[in-house]
């Protein structure tokens, strides 16, 4: 427990940034699992609003320090290239 009024401002101010990091890396798990599905119907226009939202939702974690710069830009690479692997060949044809 906290001795002293510094502390428990910290405890207080920690409660309130976990509590809002996870409602963001909730947000995370559910653009990336929208754009994975999105990708995997094989639907190009579904696929690229599907990424351009998880895209905006990795940019905006990093930003606010969610998660780490690096974290965040390779999942977006990943996102695209399973995308461009996936759905290339559809345009192609």
């Amino acid at each position: 427990m906290a001795n002293t009024k510094s502390a428990v401002k910290r405890n207080r101010q920690a409660t309130k940034r976990n509590a809002r990091n996870l409602a963001v890396k909730g947000n995370i798990k559910n653009a990336l699992k929208a754009a994975r599905a999105a990708i995997a119907s094989g639907d190009a226009a579904k696929a690229k609003t599907a990424i351009e939202a998880a895209t905006s939702t990795l940019a905006k974690a990093a930003t606010k320090g969610v998660l780490h710069a690096k974290n965040a830009s390779r999942r977006i690479g990943r996102l695209a290239h399973a995308a461009s692997k996936k759905l290339a060949p559809a345009a192609a044809k």
